[in-house]
């Protein structure tokens, strides 16, 4: 069964990804840099990054228990990797029945590749 650890997410953090900097800024303050770390550090783990890749790609939201087997991973880390993610804003988490649905966040996504966005600031 789906333990559902996922209950106490505050979606509210969504506010550290709205004061990220893309990294071609003529200079990111400390709150900038740290926000912008923060998000980095939420795709730090490859089954993170699977994860996103996952939810991107399925045209509707995910059941967390439909990705235990893509991923290979027990239910209590998959949970671990989706709390993490959903923190971050990057993805957002709908309750249906005992059952969580993910989904991607756009903003978030939008946010993040503006802030990878190099372009123009190199050699």
């Amino acid at each position: 069964m789906f333990v559902d650890i996922l209950t106490s997410v505050d979606m509210n953090t969504f506010a550290t990804i709205s004061c990220c900097a893309p990294l071609a800024a003529p200079r990111l303050s400390d709150d900038e840099a740290e926000a912008t770390a923060e998000l980095f550090k939420a795709l730090a783990d490859p089954a993170r990054v699977r994860i996103v890749n996952l939810v991107a790609t399925a045209g509707e939201p995910v059941c967390a228990c439909n990705l235990y087997e893509p991923l290979g991973l027990a239910q209590p880390t998959v949970s671990h990797h989706l709390k993490k993610l959903a923190e971050a804003g990057l993805l957002e988490r709908e309750q249906r029945g005992k059952w969580a649905f993910f989904s991607l966040n756009r903003d978030a996504v939008e946010k993040l590749a503006v802030v990878a966005d190099l372009k123009g600031a190199c050699c």
